[in-house]
């Protein structure tokens, strides 16, 4: 993930220029494209896959994809980026680019089945899935920096809440989009190449906002050219000279809270894993009881349009609960605030055991919600009290070592443990997520926080961890 470095700046820097709502809002409006294309993928990825063939079991093999791509692709293109200036600016090409494959791989991705008389459906859909990883890391990782660029710090609150308002609308959009067309004439019925018309065309929609979305922002947002760059961020040298052999130094010499924090971001990372890999088979099978070979039927597509609409309540109550956290932090503390959000989740997660209704399924995402918005902000506020002046940007980098690594290991292991110990019956690997994420609340308690234990018990929430928030990828 990229983060802006201070270390290198001189007293000379010029403060930034305060930006409009508008001027916000224009550079913001990007996120919604690729929270929209996010929301798609996680809500569907799955049912498409099944549809193509593959077991439950295998399933986290063909996602493990995300996070392999995410731990190469983001640390490479932060870095070019950095280096970059086009007449089109410093990071437009890169998340322009970006924006375009993701699109194409949209369009693809539940049209793979077109290929199976000449190579095997599944494989096209799990590289059509790759290829959309990557898409959308090059779009995402860029458009982070380009708001670190030109947001001055005192509008960072304003510039977190649009980006927050636009997020979780583009999630909620995405999520909705398949049980919206299968209500209003678009069939649910598998086609001749095993996907429904109301995904296919809810894949096309997204690939249209994608593009419009990035191009509002391509269009009516400006990037400093390099001189006016240097004005008001500085010559960063020793950003410039940094090689492998520092990241090394610097990973060996990790403050003491970001260790404990990797075991939080562990539990946490592992059960959300679960819950998008998971979850349509779980709700299919033990909620509308359905067994043998059903991937192409009609009830699971319907169990698969509950799901992903259900994700959209999770992330409609992140998108207002991440405007109350930084309240609640004040009143009871960072960590706490964390363990209360992650405890909500997985007691929303272990519910879907109890579901009958699917109807309920979004009650459950309530309480995943709150775990949601906490985890795309408190880590990194708690962490950014400990990190050295000057290394915020490789230690955020190292950081999502411990968003990516869990997520690989459950997916070498999940489909096996789900086959051979949960005798294929996917709804336990959701509630093991529960339980993991409650693991993840109590550890968070004996997080060393340097921000709550200083004496002013002044600093809350730093907006410049805020703002740097992952999409899950």
């Amino acid at each position: 993930m990229a983060a802006s470095s201070r270390a290198g700046t001189t007293a000379g820097i010029l403060p930034k220029p305060k930006l409009t709502l508008g001027q916000i809002f224009t550079m913001s409006f990007g996120f919604l494209g690729i929270q929209f294309g996010f929301a798609l993928q996680n809500g569907n990825t799955s049912r498409i896959l099944r549809s193509f063939g593959a077991d439950v079991d295998q399933l986290p093999m063909f996602w493990i994809v995300a996070p392999l791509v995410g731990m190469i692709v983001q640390p490479l293109i932060g870095h070019y980026s950095d280096r970059t200036w086009t007449r089109l600016g410093r990071r437009k090409p890169y998340f322009l680019t970006g924006a375009i494959l993701s699109s194409l791989a949209l369009i693809f991705l539940p049209n793979s089945g077109g290929t199976a008389s000449v190579v095997p459906a599944l494989w096209i859909g799990a590289g059509m899935v790759m290829v959309l990883d990557a898409s959308f890391n090059v779009a995402m990782e860029p458009f982070r920096a380009l708001v670190a660029d030109n947001l001055p710090d005192s509008q960072s609150t304003v510039g977190f809440s649009i980006q927050t308002f636009l997020i979780g609308l583009g999630a909620v959009g995405g999520s909705e989009l398949p049980k919206f067309l299968s209500n209003h004439g678009f069939s649910k019925e598998a086609g001749p190449d095993g996907v429904a018309d109301n995904i296919k065309y809810a894949f096309y929609i997204g690939a249209v906002v994608f593009m419009a979305a990035i191009l509002i922002t391509v269009f009516f947002s400006k990037e400093y050219a390099p001189k006016e760059y240097k004005q008001y961020h500085g010559q960063n040298e020793e950003a410039d000279k940094a090689g492998v052999s520092e990241i090394w130094k610097d990973f060996a010499k990790m403050p003491k809270t970001m260790k404990q924090l990797g075991l939080v971001q562990f539990f946490t990372w592992f059960a959300f894993f679960s819950m998008w890999v998971f979850t349509t088979d779980a709700v299919a099978t033990h909620v509308y009881g359905l067994s043998g070979d059903y991937s192409k039927s009609v009830a699971y597509n319907d169990a698969g349009n509950e799901v992903s609409s259900a994700f959209g309540m999770y992330n409609l109550v992140a998108m207002f609960y991440a405007l109350c956290l930084p309240i609640l932090a004040k009143l009871i503390g960072r960590k706490s605030t964390h363990a209360l959000s992650l405890i909500a989740g997985g007691v929303g997660l272990i519910s879907i055991y109890f579901i009958k209704d699917p109807a309920m399924l979004k009650y459950s995402m309530v309480g995943v919600g709150l775990a949601w918005a906490s985890v795309l902000a408190m880590p990194y506020v708690i962490l950014s009290g400990s990190i050295p002046a000057g290394k915020l940007g490789i230690y955020m980098g190292i950081f999502n070592f411990f968003i990516t690594l869990p997520q690989i290991i459950n997916g070498l292991f999940g489909g096996w443990i789900v086959k051979h110990i949960y005798g294929s019956q996917p709804i336990y690997a959701v509630v093991l997520a529960g339980f993991f994420m409650i693991c993840a609340a109590v550890c968070c308690l004996f997080v060393y926080d340097a921000g709550d234990m200083r004496k002013s018990r002044k600093a809350v929430l730093h907006t410049d961890g805020l703002t740097s928030t992952p999409v899950l990828s």
